[in-house]
């Protein structure tokens, strides 16, 4: 394969797809086009606030929702496709020693290397193969996030699926959210309880360039 149609490859978003399209009821906060996220700022590649998937993630999680509204919960997503440049950008704020504004909020008990050590942050990240999603439940009674113990990327143990430190409430909530996507074709990881990647995901060994943006959609 040639460099420029290698290139090429990289920026193709035609199987992907507004995960908004497929699943209408979702509740999109995408952190990482705010400064609300570990870094405090916003993430390269991010040029809208829109979750975009794979076309087959985004299947799979229609029958999530699905399932979850019957149950009297929307699925809140807090990211989904990011683009290559954009974990560039988080390995590069790794090297940056006195960037560490988001501190108290994200890691206060690690050092910022200790977050690529313990697999919080990966220099190649599933998320940008397109069929990986960070999301929670929301309580459609009360209209608010359900208690899962931790916020989202709160980089510590107790945002372990299985730490045992939670209240069984919190633990009840997490096992749910993992039922409801592993029942559905999505498997989770052992340090994060919002993180779940299709196990069936259409290009495990491509990750994608192109921005989160919707003009993608349309070339």
């Amino acid at each position: 394969m040639s460099v420029d149609y290698e290139r090429e490859a990289l920026m193709d978003a035609s199987r992907f797809v507004m995960l908004s399209d497929y699943v209408p009821g979702i509740i999109q906060e995408i952190r990482y086009f705010s400064t609300y996220n570990f870094i405090g700022d916003r993430i390269d590649g991010y040029e809208e606030p829109v979750a975009l998937v794979t076309r087959d993630a985004a299947r799979a999680l229609k029958a999530v929702s699905s399932r979850a509204m019957v149950m009297g919960y929307r699925l809140k997503v807090f990211d989904a496709y990011r683009p290559a440049c954009a974990v560039r950008h988080f390995v590069m704020w790794g090297l940056e020693d006195l960037d560490q504004r988001m501190k108290t909020f994200f890691y206060p008990d690690l050092e910022k290397q200790e977050l690529f050590q313990k697999g919080y942050i990966a220099s190649r990240s599933t998320h940008s193969r397109g069929s990986t999603l960070d999301l929670t439940l929301l309580d459609m009674s009360t209209g608010k996030e359900v208690d899962m113990g931790s916020p989202f990327d709160f980089f510590h143990e107790i945002s372990h699926p299985d730490y045992p430190g939670v209240t069984e409430e919190q633990y009840a909530n997490r096992m749910l959210l993992r039922e409801l996507m592993t029942k559905n074709g999505f498997r989770g990881i052992d340090c994060e309880w919002w993180h779940f990647t299709l196990e069936d995901e259409p290009f495990p060994d491509t990750f994608f360039e192109f921005p989160v943006s919707v003009d993608v959609l349309k070339r």
